[in-house]
């Protein structure tokens, strides 16, 4: 539980790294020079301009925040009984991919709408994770869950 505990807190720290990383990427418009390409950027793999840089170094973290929210659902429903711990994990999983399909639409569509709406996904995920990582925590100091992680057949040695 111990190990679940940390992944957790680094998938919200890295998630809110990526929410920086995502304001200053719309702030600069970097998602413009990519010229309504995407997955691609400047007609290919390879960056050809500072801000196409900053726009692929954005996607770059996306993924590994994504494969981190990943195991902390998987890590979640595997070390944990409780379900608001399971359900908000899961709910940053859920919401994740529409997230995606919101940042290729800011390349496409570059509107206030659109942007909001990534934003406000990008929140969810990290209020889910916050939730995920405190609740872990919380539990960890309850002896009243680890007595009831034991009588479930979970492990409580941390």
């Amino acid at each position: 539980m111990v190990r679940f505990r940390h992944l957790a807190a680094v998938t919200t720290g890295l998630t809110f790294v990526l929410i920086l990383l995502g304001v200053y990427t719309a702030a600069v418009g970097a998602g413009l020079s990519c010229s309504a390409q995407w997955p691609f950027c400047d007609g290919g793999l390879i960056p050809q301009s500072f801000p196409s840089f900053v726009e692929w170094f954005h996607r770059l973290v996306a993924m590994v925040t994504g494969f981190f929210i990943l195991g902390t659902a998987v890590g979640a429903w595997k070390y944990h009984s409780q379900r608001r711990i399971r359900g908000a994990a899961t709910l940053a999983l859920a919401v994740t991919p529409v997230q995606v399909v919101l940042g290729g639409a800011t390349v496409f569509v570059y509107t206030p709408v659109v942007q909001v709406a990534h934003h406000a996904a990008a929140l969810i995920i990290f209020g889910a994770l916050v939730a995920t990582t405190l609740w872990s925590y919380e539990t960890a100091r309850a002896p009243e869950s680890r007595a009831a992680d034991a009588t479930a057949g979970y492990p409580t040695d941390d």
